[in-house]
C-alpha cells in the first residue's frame, strides 16, 4: 500500500527500502487505495465548502484542486502528453518523442481544457444530486483501470515509469478491480457496476488507440487512462442519478 502511495501521490511518506521498489508490479492491487487517499481530503473539503454555503461549482473547484496537489498533476500531465503525442506525430517514433517532451502543444492544451471543464461541471452537478462521497468511488475505480492496461499492453518504451514498474500479473489487476468496485458499492450502490463498465470501456478505447499509434502503453497513457475513465465515470453516474 505504501508503495502504491509513493507511485501515485505526492503525500509525505516515510522512506521505503530500495528492495521494496523491486515489487512495484505487485503493488498495483493497491492503486484504488491510493485513489481513496487522494479523494478523501478532496471530498471532505467539498463537504465543508457546501456546508459553509459555497455554491457547488466552487466546492467542485476546491475538490479538483486538492486532487491535483496531492497527485502532483501526474494524471493531467499524462493526458496532455498523450494528446500531443498521439495526434501530433506521424509515426511511432515521433509520437513517443513528442510525449517525452516537457513542452505542451495545442492538442495537450485542448485536452486539459476539455478534461478540466468536463470534470469541473460534472463534479459540481454530482455534488448537487449526490453529495461529495461518490468522488471516492470514482477515484478508486479510475485507478483500477491502470493495472489492467499495464497487463494488457506491452511497454511502448524500453525506459520510463511504466517500464520501471513492470508488467503485472492478472491476479493483482483483478484484485484492484474487485477492491475498487466492492468499496464503491456502499458509496454509490448498484450504480457502481454500470459506472465501472463505462470506465472500463473508456480505458479500453484509449488502450486500443495507444496500441495502434505507439504499439503499447507508457506512463503518460496510464495517466491519461485515469483521466478518461474518471470523466466517463462522472458522466455515467450523473446519467444514472
Amino acid at each position: 500500500m505504501a508503495l502504491a502511495l509513493v507511485l501515485l501521490t505526492r503525500l509525505p511518506l516515510p522512506h521505503l527500502p530500495a528492495a521494496t521498489f523491486q515489487r512495484q508490479s505487485k503493488a498495483v492491487w493497491a492503486f484504488p487505495l491510493a485513489g481513496l487517499a487522494v479523494a478523501l481530503p478532496a471530498a471532505l473539503l467539498a463537504a465543508l465548502a457546501l456546508a459553509a454555503g459555497l455554491p457547488p461549482a466552487a466546492a467542485a473547484g476546491l475538490a479538483l484542486a486538492v486532487q491535483v496537489m496531492l497527485t502532483g498533476a501526474m494524471h493531467e500531465d499524462g493526458l496532455a502528453d498523450t494528446a500531443d503525442g498521439l495526434w501530433g506525430g506521424f509515426d511511432r517514433a515521433r509520437r513517443l518523442e513528442i510525449m517525452k517532451d516537457s513542452r505542451i502543444g495545442a492538442y495537450g492544451v485542448i485536452a486539459l481544457i476539455l478534461g478540466f471543464g468536463l470534470r469541473w461541471s460534472a463534479v459540481a452537478a454530482l455534488l448537487q444530486v449526490a453529495g461529495p462521497w461518490p468522488l471516492l468511488a470514482l477515484a478508486m475505480m479510475s485507478r483500477a483501470v491502470m493495472p489492467a492496461l499495464m497487463a494488457a499492453l506491452p511497454n511502448a518504451r524500453t525506459a520510463g515509469l511504466s517500464q520501471t514498474v513492470g508488467r503485472p500479473r492478472a491476479l493483482p489487476c483483478l484484485l484492484a478491480a474487485f477492491l475498487a468496485v466492492f468499496l464503491s458499492l456502499p458509496l454509490i450502490g448498484a450504480a457502481a457496476l454500470g459506472t465501472a463498465l463505462a470506465m472500463g470501456v473508456a480505458a479500453l478505447g484509449l488502450g486500443a488507440l495507444a496500441r495502434a499509434k505507439i504499439g503499447g502503453q507508457t506512463g503518460d497513457i496510464l495517466g491519461a487512462s485515469q483521466q478518461v475513465a474518471e470523466i466517463a465515470g462522472l458522466l455515467t453516474l450523473l446519467a444514472l442519478s
